[in-house]
């Protein structure tokens, strides 16, 4: 009775409104419905959200740390023509050589992290590394630490030079004098964040002991023509390429676009499974590369003294 009593009452309200104030009313009405489906939309999606972390380590490459955009203040130039597969594959890895000689150039900050997690998904351990790559006095190109290591790992101990040894595996792996190494096929094409890319399978042709190659895929602007992320494992002649002490194998690596003009590799993510004598515990890695900036020139070497000897 009481709702039905509303309801009347609303009724001979509305009948009481002219045409205009009637409009009004049922905008205002509409405007506040839309608003609260919009927040219980909201509590669905943040719930599902909180369901999909509780699990713990997942496949899928993270959503808002890795947006891969273009940069640049020169407005783009049309989209090329069809091109064919060789075509784009000499091209792109051409931009493989300019990045590649452009990186020294430039510092950096990387964090690294490694996370355990325990049989409920949740995290139970965690170790982070920050270095800073910059220039010394001297001139050289240093990496220092920012912060000691951290570590809150439970099931492994783990070193600094464990870390280090992700440094093995290259940046950009795709230049054109690795092309020689390497079947790539074109597979299709897929968009990255706001790009649209071309899909290219990579299978090392030839290995050795020495060095790092990529058995996975690879995604091409299509526009530009530059790699913008990379997927799949390392091997060598012997087999995966990874550290003594982690597990990783499988890496999914996303570009950022650096003035404008560069791309490279901002993040990093691999998910696996560390087997121990009676547990195993999933583990994940994720390294950020963040704060690119060029780094200051080398200062230019003293000229001699005018009353230094020549030398004979």
């Amino acid at each position: 009775m009481g709702a039905l009593r509303c309801g009347v009452a609303k009724y001979s309200t509305l009948r009481s409104f002219g045409p205009a104030e009637l409009r009004r009313y049922l905008r205002m009405t509409r405007a506040f419905v839309y608003f609260v489906l919009a927040i219980f939309a909201g509590g669905l999606s943040g719930g599902r959200a909180w369901a999909q972390d509780a699990q713990g380590p997942l496949t899928p490459a993270p959503s808002e740390e890795h947006k891969v955009r273009r940069l640049g203040t020169e407005p783009e130039a049309a989209a090329p023509p069809s091109l064919p597969p060789d075509e784009i594959i000499r091209r792109f890895s051409e931009k493989e050589d300019e990045f590649m000689a452009a990186r020294p150039n430039y510092g950096f900050r990387r964090t690294i992290r490694i996370d355990e997690f325990g049989e409920d998904g949740k995290p139970v351990g965690q170790f982070l590394m920050v270095t800073e790559t910059t220039r010394a006095a001297n001139g050289q190109v240093i990496s220092k630490m920012v912060q000691k290591p951290q570590s809150t790992l439970h099931y492994f101990n783990l070193e600094t030079e464990d870390v280090r040894e992700l440094d093995r595996l290259p940046a950009f792996p795709l230049t054109s004098s690795q092309l020689v190494k390497y079947d790539l096929k074109y597979i299709g094409e897929e968009r990255v964040d706001e790009i649209e890319c071309y899909i290219f399978k990579v299978k090392p042709r030839a290995l050795d002991r020495t060095h790092a190659y990529l058995d996975g895929l690879v995604w091409v602007d299509t526009r530009y023509l530059e790699v913008v992320k990379t997927y799949g494992r390392w091997v060598n002649e012997l087999g995966d390429v990874r550290s003594t002490t982690l597990p990783f194998a499988l890496f999914e690596t996303y570009r950022e676009n650096v003035d404008g003009k560069y791309w490279f590799p901002n993040y990093e993510r691999s998910d696996d499974t560390l087997h121990l004598k009676d547990v195993s515990v999933p583990v994940r890695l994720v390294i950020k590369w963040t704060e690119f900036k060029v780094l200051p020139a080398m200062a230019p070497a003293a000229p001699p003294s005018a009353s230094a000897k020549p030398q004979l």
